[in-house]
This record gives structure tokens, C-alpha cells and sequence, in this order.
């Protein structure tokens, strides 16, 4: 089988950078909120409009970088060049979250918010210009079907794992200490393993050589440590427009709940787990308790959402196709907000639990849609194709970012997981309508290409 030719720690090496700006997406989930919060003071919707950067940022950044991607070549690669620059300015973007303030003070900024607006839109710009050509990277030396589905599926056990390891220095420690080791992992990860991957210096005429029966010796010139798996590719047929956009409608709705989870939840937690008024300023240790349990939180999603796609999500898919598995699995992760709103207020410990059911849905989200997305278009512009999923990433994030008003006058905050509950209710439906695509490489069970 392909998936043979790209051995466990090929792959693995394969996923490290999509893992550093996994990490960063981890240090903003759990740090962001409360740091505007309970350092600076900002309220809800200041907060939503903080976060706002971030999608504006990747409306116009993934889908240039993926573009340009596609189609230049320095540092040794298409995707290289775009991971170790993006990477390292993440890093020093997350190293200046704790120091807003003095950043604010020596730039001459009275309002802590545009600072806050300003680091946020660079630190998110610089994870939009990397985190396309990480995934796309996986894309470009994998074979379409199942050793293209191996690679998204360890990509999202490592990322998780490292992920959860995020969430547990914040419990264990604080967020402050996540931030600093946040920033040492995203900046190592992004560096350093890109210079051990040879990519394709030509995708057309990878498939091209696969096309015409080449010789093993002769695609041997183009596989170093980690390459196009050998008699893998195929001349690409196009993109099957139809499929691509159902996809990407379904998986938005999908992204309106889960970013407004991200955004709010420890408004969330400070206000009907706490008791506390939601900008009630409060004293360090208790500030420092509320982060805990937003690490708490995302640690138990998280767990899940490793662990799942490997382990359970996979073999299903093979049973059943990768369509129904995700849909089944954000359908879950819908009634896990519902349980939320109803018993989620009685104690952190229910709380978590129900992130558990939640983490379901999280576990397909991560791990099936990008596999079975590059299924459904030209090899030959994965970048570019890359990008334009992201939009049904980035753009319902600008719909959550822009709830935070609307969130912070409403008396009940269990209002963030009504709008979750019904925006994934309605993904899991869409979802349905979308065609299973089978690859050739593998059987119509193993190869199903549903959603992600």
C-alpha cells in the first residue's frame, strides 16, 4: 500500500509544524480571553472584537500564501519558506501578549485595545501564513486515500497531544507560563523541521511521471527524507466544484459554534460556573483559578479530540464513510452544548465532563475534513484550494467574533453554547448532503472521502 512508503516517523516529522501552530491556537484559546480580561480589563465585546483580527487576517492571508505557495520555490521549498517565517513571528507575537501594556506605553497608545487589536492581527496573520502550507505540505507527499488520511490523523494525534500538554501547564502552572513555553515550541517547530522535509519540486510532473508508468529508479531523484511516496501519484482530473462548496458550507457552520466557544467560554466559566460578574476586576489567585479551569475545559476537549481520530473515528470511517462519521460526530458534539446549557452551571467538574461529549465533534472537526477536502480538488493547486476552505473557517469566526455584544448583555452566558448547540445541529444536517469521493489507491470502505 502507498501508505507504506512514509514510515511512522516520517510522518510524525510531518506534523510538527502543524503542531506548533496548533500550540499557538492552543495559547490563544486559553490565555487570550483571560489576559484581555483580567489584565487590561477589556469586556466581552471588546474581547470579540480583538479576536476579530484573526479571520480578517486569514480571509486575504491563506488564500494569497496558499496562491503563492503553489507556485514559487525558495529556501528549498514551496511550502518551507512560508512555515519558518510565519513561525517565528507567532512566537514573538505570543511573547508579547503579558507585555501589552508596556508595548502600549512605549508606542505612545492610550487604548490597551488597539495594541491588544494590533499584536492579535500579527499573531494570527503569522499562523494564516503558516498553518495552510503546514496541512498543504502533508497533502504534497502523501497519496490521495488512506496514507493521505494516516497523515492528516497523526498530524491531529501529535497536534492534540501537544495540545492537551498546553492546556495542562496552564492547570499545573499558569497561563503565563503556557504563553513562555508557547512561544519556545511554536518557534522550534516551525524552524527546524521544515529543513528535513524535501518536498516535490514539481507536482505536475510528479503526477505526470506516476501517469506514464515511470520507473521507480527515476522517481527515486525526487525522495529524500520525507518525498512523494513512490507509484502514488496520478494525473489530477480537477476540482469537483459541486463537492468542494457543499463542503465548505457545512464545515462553516460547524466553525460559528466552535469559535464561539473559544472566544467566550471563560466568560462562561467566571460568570455561571464563578459566580462572578463577568468584568468584575478580582484578585490574582482568583484570576489565576479561572484560567485553571478554562485549561481544565480545553485539557478534557482536547483528550478527546487526540485520542478519537486514531483510535475510533478511523475505523469507523472505513465501515461506514467518512461523510456519515463526521456528521454522526458533530451531531454529539451538538447535544454536548445542549447539555452544557442545561446541567453545564452546576459544577467545573460537570462542565468538563460534558466538554468530553463535546470533544467528539472536536475529533472529527481536526482530523477527517482536511483529508477528504484534498480529495476533491487539483493536487496542483493545493494551496490555493487550501485557502479557500480556510474561508469557511475564517469567515464564521468573523460572525462569532462579532457576537461579543450581543453575549455580553445577555443575563445568561449559557447563551455561547445555545448558539453552538444550534449552529453545529444544523452542520451535521448539511453534512449529510455531501458525496462520499473514493479514492483508487484503497477500497470503497478505506477510501471513502466524506467531509471535513
Amino acid at each position: 500500500m502507498p501508505s507504506n512508503n512514509l514510515s511512522r516517523s516520517q510522518y510524525a516529522l510531518l506534523s510538527l509544524p502543524a503542531t506548533a501552530m496548533g500550540f499557538a491556537l492552543c495559547v490563544q484559546i486559553s490565555a487570550l480571553s483571560w489576559i484581555l480580561n483580567t489584565q487590561y480589563g477589556l469586556n466581552l465585546e471588546e474581547i470579540g472584537l480583538v479576536w476579530l483580527a484573526g479571520p480578517l487576517a486569514g480571509i486575504l492571508g491563506q488564500v494569497i500564501v496558499g496562491v503563492v505557495s503553489d507556485n514559487v520555490w525558495f529556501m528549498g521549498g514551496r511550502r518551507r519558506p512560508f512555515i519558518v517565517i510565519g513561525g517565528t513571528i507567532a512566537a514573538l507575537m505570543i511573547l508579547a501578549l503579558p507585555f501589552l501594556d508596556v508595548i502600549s506605553e512605549g508606542m505612545g497608545v492610550a487604548a490597551i485595545a488597539t495594541v491588544a487589536l494590533t499584536v492579535a492581527l500579527t499573531l494570527d496573520l503569522a499562523i494564516n501564513i503558516s498553518f495552510n502550507p503546514a496541512r498543504s505540505v502533508i497533502a504534497d507527499v502523501t497519496p490521495e486515500g488512506e496514507a493521505r488520511t494516516k497523515g492528516f490523523t497523526i498530524m491531529q494525534t501529535i497536534s492534540g497531544a501537544f495540545g492537551v500538554g498546553a492546556y495542562l501547564v496552564a492547570v499545573i502552572f499558569n497561563n503565563y507560563a503556557l504563553i513562555y513555553l508557547g512561544a519556545i515550541i511554536v518557534f522550534l517547530f516551525s524552524v527546524i523541521p521544515p529543513f528535513f522535509i524535501t518536498e516535490p519540486r514539481s507536482l505536475d510532473a510528479a503526477a505526470e511521471q506516476e501517469a506514464e508508468g515511470m520507473s521507480a529508479a527515476a522517481m527515486d531523484s525526487t525522495i529524500d527524507d520525507v518525498a512523494i511516496p513512490k507509484n502514488s501519484m496520478k494525473l489530477n482530473r480537477g476540482t469537483d466544484w459541486p463537492e468542494f462548496l457543499k463542503i465548505c458550507f457545512a464545515h462553516a457552520f460547524t466553525w460559528v459554534g466552535v469559535q464561539t466557544m473559544f472566544i467566550y467560554t471563560f466568560g462562561y466559566i467566571k460568570s455561571n460556573i464563578m459566580g462572578f460578574d463577568v468584568n468584575a476586576e478580582l484578585d490574582p489567585e482568583t484570576n489565576d483559578l479561572i484560567g485553571k479551569q478554562i485549561g481544565i475545559a480545553f485539557a478534557v476537549l482536547n483528550t478527546v479530540g487526540f485520542l478519537l481520530p486514531a483510535l475510533v473515528l478511523e475505523p469507523i470511517a472505513r465501515k461506514i464513510g467518512r461523510v456519515k462519521t463526521h456528521a454522526i460526530a458533530i451531531a454529539i458534539s451538538a447535544v454536548g452544548y445542549l447539555l452544557i446549557v442545561l446541567f453545564g452551571y452546576t459544577s467545573i467538574y460537570a462542565f468538563g465532563a460534558l466538554m468530553a461529549v463535546v470533544g467528539i465533534g472536536w475529533a472529527a472537526i481536526v482530523s477527517l475534513p482536511f483529508a477528504i477536502m484534498t480529495e476533491t480538488v487539483d493536487q496542483r493547486k493545493m494551496g490555493l484550494m487550501m485557502g479557500l476552505f480556510n474561508l469557511s473557517v475564517v469567515l464564521p469566526q468573523v460572525v462569532a467574533s462579532l457576537l461579543g455584544g450581543y453575549i455580553e448583555h445577555a443575563a445568561d452566558k449559557s447563551l455561547i453554547y445555545m448558539i453552538s448547540a444550534g449552529t453545529l445541529a444544523v452542520s451535521a444536517a448539511l453534512w449529510l448532503l455531501v458525496r462520499e469521493q473514493h479514492s483508487g489507491v484503497v477500497g470503497a470502505a478505506a477510501g471513502a472521502g466524506g467531509s471535513h
